[in-house]
C-alpha cells in the first residue's frame, strides 16, 4: 500500500512540474516531467490493479 502512495504522490508531483514548466515554455523540462508522469503514472495504476487482484493489501503471492 505504501508503495501505490508514493507512486501516486510521484505522479502528482510529476504532473504539476508538466503544466509549470509548459507555462514557461521550457520544452526540455516538458519532456522530462511527461517522461516522469508516463512511467510513474504507470507504475501508479499498475500497482493498485495488482493490490486488488492480489486479494489483500501486503498479503504477498
Amino acid at each position: 500500500m505504501a508503495l501505490a502512495i508514493m507512486f501516486g504522490l510521484v505522479t502528482l508531483f510529476a504532473l504539476w512540474a508538466l503544466f509549470r514548466e509548459m507555462k514557461k515554455k521550457n520544452l526540455f523540462a516538458v519532456g522530462f516531467a511527461f517522461l516522469t508522469l508516463a512511467v510513474f503514472g504507470w507504475f501508479t495504476v499498475m500497482t493498485v490493479i495488482d493490490l486488488f487482484h492480489s486479494g489483500g493489501w501486503g498479503a504477498g503471492h
